[in-house]
């Protein structure tokens, strides 16, 4: 049975075995499971039940990496998207008054979509037709925008009237335990502790328990939660008017998460062909699509793949196997259910400028010498979090990309599918005239 898995998952070409994809597998989770606490914590503020999150967090990341091991075969896990979860939730449900559970049926539709036009070899059309410089801004923008909810939820910044914003009161105890969880997992991340996000989350909590700044009551414990926010996603009301846009960022924002992490797994792991092809990638795409869908039938926000991932390939992991043990170790993570309710905000708050930080490192793949690129890549990337709104930075990013090319001739340059999308931006801008 074993020489037959070997076989199957090709331990003998790739150069692995049981004991590395394990130790692997275990490594990708440590670095990813600062989800399981952070992801509920965010979500619970549309009014979502905090238990019922927490489990549909920890049974949609096992679902989709053990999918993605055993149909795919790469070392890629899955888990509901930062940047995503805070655009479901504060910009779709608080500034927009969508309800969560016509929120949930949009991301169900983006995942519906995905899978329609994976099979129709759309969403490569797609991939091509957008520069990869407008990936990189709109990875840093929503690295922006999750850092700059994180310093809110900090107390570090506060609104004011005259400024729109200011700086906190960074003697409030929050905010100090914020700053010394931002130190702690910044530190770790230095020396590459394996986990370091999610040791400050976990320091951050134990400090403001023992000091009286939390008060725990238990959570239901198991999947029993899910109840509360499984199969309510309202599918009929995410095809209301305006939604449309919400279903078209979710679908957007997604691909440009996959295509980035998977890029950037399998060039650390030596997957891609001499002819920088990548096998089997309707696999990976469709089983994305697929987690999408899964997801938010539990009641989670979209669920992409992570880049943490690396980190499992750094220690060895080159299977599907790795991407299982990632899986099944999420599913067991469901006993942390009773215990997110003490999580406090100056915990996860940490996480989410460290995230952001992270993200915001891709802006050095952008030309910023040429004006033709840097300008829609800037205005992709401060659009995002100053609206508030993917969808506008992106909008502003592709409409000034083809209006640049096309006034300085270099409109050939340029695929047929961007003009088209640009269009459409431009309409839905002068339609709805603010986003």
């Amino acid at each position: 049975m074993l020489k037959q898995l070997e076989g199957y998952f090709e331990f003998q070409r790739l150069g692995t075995n049981w004991r590395t994809e394990i130790v692997a597998g275990l490594t990708t989770f440590l670095t990813m499971a600062y989800i399981v606490l952070v992801n509920p914590n965010i979500l619970h503020e549309t009014g979502m039940p905090l238990a019922a999150v927490t489990a549909a967090t920890c049974l949609s990341a096992g679902f989709a990496s053990i999918l993605m091991g055993v149909f795919a075969r790469y070392p890629l896990a899955l888990a509901p998207g930062m940047g995503l979860n805070a655009y479901f939730t504060y910009t779709v449900c608080l500034k927009m008054h969508i309800p969560w559970q016509i929120a949930l049926g949009a991301v169900f539709f983006s995942g519906v979509l995905f899978l329609l036009l994976t099979a129709a070899g759309v969403r490569q059309m797609i991939l091509r037709a957008i520069p990869p410089e407008l990936y990189a801004a709109v990875a840093g923008g929503i690295g922006l925008f999750i850092a700059f909810i994180g310093f809110q939820h900090a107390g570090l910044i506060a609104a004011d009237p005259n400024t729109m914003v200011t700086m906190g009161n960074i003697r409030n105890p929050s905010s100090v335990l914020a700053l010394l969880g931002l130190l702690i997992m910044v530190v770790l991340e230095v020396k590459q502790v394996r986990g370091a996000i999610l040791i400050g989350v976990l320091s951050v909590t134990a400090l403001a328990w023992a000091f009286g700044l939390v008060h725990w009551t238990p959570l239901a414990g198991g999947f029993g939660p899910l109840r509360d926010t499984a199969l309510h996603l309202d599918i009929r009301g995410a095809l209301g008017e305006g939604l449309l846009e919400i279903i078209f960022v979710f679908f957007f924002v997604d691909l440009f998460d996959n295509l980035g992490t998977l890029v950037a797994v399998t060039k650390r792991a030596g997957l891609i062909e001499a002819d920088n092809t990548v096998p089997r990638l309707n696999r990976i795409l469709f089983t994305d699509a697929v987690s999408t869908v899964f997801g938010s039938l539990t009641g989670t926000s979209t669920v992409t793949s992570y880049v943490e991932s690396t980190a499992g390939v750094a220690a060895g992991g080159r299977s599907g196997v790795t991407a299982i043990v990632t899986g099944v170790l999420f599913l067991c993570a469901i006993a942390a259910v009773p215990i997110v309710g003490m999580v406090p905000a100056a915990a996860t708050a940490p996480a989410l400028i460290i995230v952001g930080a992270l993200m915001v490192g891709t802006v050095t793949e952008i030309r910023w010498h040429d004006p033709l690129v840097a300008v829609p890549a800037f205005l992709t990337l401060v659009l995002i979090p100053l609206t508030y709104s993917i969808a506008n930075g992106l909008g502003f990013g592709v409409i000034a990309w083809a209006v640049l090319h096309l006034f300085t001739g270099k409109f050939r340059r340029q695929d047929w599918l961007l003009y088209i999308l640009a269009a459409l931006f431009l309409a839905r801008f002068i339609y709805l005239g603010v986003g």
